[in-house]
């Protein structure tokens, strides 16, 4: 049976359920569903309770009650404890489709891995060991996020029930690309090329694609997606929609949904790092969940104390005060305290926006608190950047975490949070036990904030609106064309946006940090209730990379200074200028989006940022070549 080994953070994103990936042994795999992730291969027992994880804001925002981390490999018992041995995540063989290298067959598999699929063909039977097939690269995907695996078959015979059955080949014939190659049927001689498997086009506004409308040229009827599900073991379905050829690597074929939180302490400073340490244990949590379904937030703190008695050492909360206590209890539920609205919350399937949903970390970061799970405080402003910054905060330590909610394939299209947790599993879980996978991180960061006065007399000029424009209409384009909402794409947001990136790239230099570990997170909305213009870039990394202090120490006044003023002096001209700042004026980038921003000046890897490289113009921060004084920072700015 083939197994390999991945990061658990990983298996949230960009290989969780549903996601493709490569064991290396080379077989190609496919991530299974939630149902079974926590069962053990032996009869050692599971304690699931060691690997769940809690936000309270993230839960309530995705209806679940609680988190789990992608349980760890344990090979053999530590100690007198034989739990959570020889857990692993279950993967399925997928594409199902093999080639054999030598004969070129074509063979149809199963999704389960016992054992290696060697080729039988006649040419072999001579051979003292047969040759091991390799899975084809080729599968098919929807908008609805249904995967399959090529239609052979029912390509090279141009029909969508062919009559013939018989043995299927491979074969590259020449050529560049899918030209070259050719599916030849054995019995009947019918052969067709691969070319234009992939491509798509706009009918009548609605986006086709060849595979479902050319599978037989004599025929009008439509091949469509199955609705088949393999990473649930689905093999049988409905759907409806287009099907389109695609390469198994290639990044149209998974676009994972991850919604991420900072952790807010409820009463920041009242929960210690002792008591936070308490409420990981097990029995505690466990305790603490069985009085809160009773009690509620009217839990009197002698019942809490005595429960956790039965269960617990006396010795690991005897130095624990009542009302630290009770803290604790009320910060893991997030019972103290108003919680903030969320228009989820009532009925709304789709979430709420961005900026309402990040309003809360915003105004929290922008003070000081002092928590174990968020420590922020004020370096105060270099005087040379008065005009330009309203405030700067250090923030020392937070504690974000990532659940996998869903995923999309062809496009990175909105998707609602029903439509989400049904891909991820089988059958639904009850709210009061449904949960998500998810990762917790620890790291430190940077908080920006803009001049608020400056802003807005900058974001009301004809000229800043104008550039705006340009990439909001493009992406409205394309947003129509795919059926979704169209979006409003201000000065503002593409200014932050952009500056986000030049600094996280001129960190990347100044701190020593690579390039993955540093993510950036917009807080920017133009709504009178909730007006933000700030940016915080922070470490991503979930292992010793994301605190080891360098990001802290650029938030000092000098520090920040030379960073801020090196991003925007290498801003102002790219190593790909002026073929950069002047292709912008038609648009480059994903889906025509950017304008003048490209690899050598503002792209940044995708994990570190949340519009998948979009919305980006250096022009709408030092100007362009034609006018300079379009850009918020002015030319002084060096």
């Amino acid at each position: 049976m083939s197994s390999g080994s991945i990061r658990r953070a990983q298996l949230v994103a960009p290989f969780g359920v549903g996601a493709l990936s490569v064991l290396v042994d080379g077989t190609s795999v496919i991530t299974a569903g939630l149902d079974h992730w926590y069962e053990s291969s032996d009869s050692n027992p599971v304690d699931i309770k060691e690997y769940e994880a809690h936000d309270w804001r993230l839960e309530a925002r995705l209806k679940v009650n609680s988190f789990r981390l992608p349980p760890d490999f344990r090979p053999s018992s530590s100690g007198d404890s034989d739990r959570n041995v020889k857990l692993n995540v279950p993967v399925l063989r997928f594409p199902r489709w093999c080639y054999c290298m030598y004969c070129k067959r074509l063979e149809l598999t199963t999704l389960t891995m016992q054992h290696p699929t060697r080729c039988k063909d006649a040419k072999h039977k001579d051979w003292k060991h047969e040759p091991r097939m390799a899975q084809v690269p080729f599968v098919t995907v929807c908008t609805n996020g249904h995967i399959d695996d090529f239609p052979f078959n029912e390509w090279v015979h141009r029909s969508e029930s062919p009559s013939c059955f018989g043995p299927l080949r491979l074969k590259s014939i020449g050529g560049a690309g899918l030209d070259g190659q050719r599916v030849v049927c054995d019995s009947c001689d019918s052969q067709r090329s691969l070319s234009g498997i992939t491509e798509t086009r706009l009918v009548n506004g609605e986006e086709h694609s060849n595979l479902s409308d050319r599978l037989s040229p004599d025929s009008e009827d439509l091949f469509l997606c199955s609705g088949v599900r393999p990473w649930l073991g689905q093999l049988e379905g409905s759907c409806g929609k287009p099907q389109r050829g695609a390469l198994r690597a290639a990044g149209n074929v998974y676009f994972p949904k991850v919604e991420s939180s900072i952790y807010l302490p409820r009463n920041a400073g009242k929960v210690s790092s002792e008591m936070h340490t308490l409420m990981e244990q097990a029995t505690v949590s466990v305790t603490m969940s069985t009085l809160h379904s009773v009690f509620g937030s009217e839990l009197d703190v002698n019942v809490l104390r005595n429960s956790l008695l039965k269960s617990v050492p006396p010795e690991l909360f005897r130095a624990i005060t009542d009302e630290e206590l009770l803290e604790g209890y009320l910060d893991r539920f997030g019972e103290s305290g108003n919680p903030p609205v969320d228009e989820n919350e009532s009925g709304n399937d789709s979430l709420s926006e961005t900026s309402i949903w990040r309003y809360p970390e915003y105004l929290q970061i922008r003070e000081t608190p002092k928590d174990v799970f968020l420590t922020i405080s004020d370096p105060g402003i270099d005087s040379g950047l008065d005009d330009y910054l309203d405030r700067v905060r250090s923030v020392e330590v937070l504690r974000e975490t990532r659940a996998l909610r869903g995923f999309t394939r062809v496009h990175d299209d909105p998707l609602t949070l029903s439509d989400g947790k049904r891909q991820l599993r089988r059958q639904a879980l009850q709210p009061q036990q449904d949960w998500l996978p998810a990762y917790v991180v620890k790291g430190e960061g940077i908080y920006f904030e803009l001049n608020e006065q400056r802003l807005s007399a900058w974001e009301s000029t004809p000229t800043a609106q104008a550039r705006a424009h340009k990439i909001a209409q493009r992406y409205n384009v394309v947003a129509t064309q795919r059926g979704l909402n169209e979006r409003e794409l201000t000065p503002r947001f593409i200014l932050m946006h952009t500056l986000g990136h030049l600094l996280i790239n001129e960190l990347v230099f100044t701190c020593g940090y690579s390039s993955a570990s540093l993510r950036e997170r917009l807080y920017v909305s133009e709504h009178n209730n909730s007006r933000m213009a700030g940016i915080l870039i922070y470490t991503a990394a979930g292992d010793s990379e994301g605190t080891m202090g360098g990001l802290v120490r650029m938030a000092q006044t000098d520090n920040l200074r030379s960073v801020l003023y090196s991003a925007i002096s290498k801003a102002r001209w790219c190593s790909s200028d002026p073929v950069c700042m002047e292709t912008g004026t038609k648009g480059q980038g994903p889906d025509s989006c950017n304008l003048a921003a490209c690899h050598s000046c503002s792209l940044v890897p995708e994990t570190s940022c949340e519009e998948f490289n979009r919305f980006l113009d250096r022009g709408l921060v030092i100007g362009t070549l034609n006018d300079p004084a379009l850009g918020y920072f002015q030319p002084e700015t060096r």
